[in-house]
């Protein structure tokens, strides 16, 4: 048993090492925001607001039908409002922009 500890402490270690920072990129900033936004929203977004923007979950708005700029609505997913958190400590400038950027995709066409 004492040879277990030492080894599974060398294990966490070795796993957090490898995995727990941020990653750069020689990518230039924004460079597949499709890609990336979808992959964002669906970590942190889909639970209120549904995979198609419109599930409404803890008064999330529908974001098919949302009127925002795009400045506006950057400003709403880095900032919060009401039950949303805000993401700017969660998501990078980058980060932000390409949910955005994904939920416009999501808008109804009239």
């Amino acid at each position: 048993m004492s040879k277990v500890i030492p080894a599974l402490a060398g294990i966490l270690v070795a796993l957090f090492a490898c995995g727990g920072g941020t990653t750069s990129s020689s990518a230039p900033p924004g460079a597949d925001q499709g890609a990336s936004g979808e992959r964002i929203f669906a970590m942190h977004c889909v639970l209120c607001h549904g995979k198609d923007g419109t599930l409404g979950i803890n008064d999330a708005k529908d974001l098919t039908v949302s009127t925002l700029s795009k400045e506006e609505m950057v400003a709403m997913v880095a900032n919060g409002k009401g039950t949303m958190m805000p993401y700017k400590n969660v998501l990078t400038k980058g980060q932000i922009e390409a949910v955005v950027e994904h939920v416009r995709t999501l808008q109804a066409t009239e």
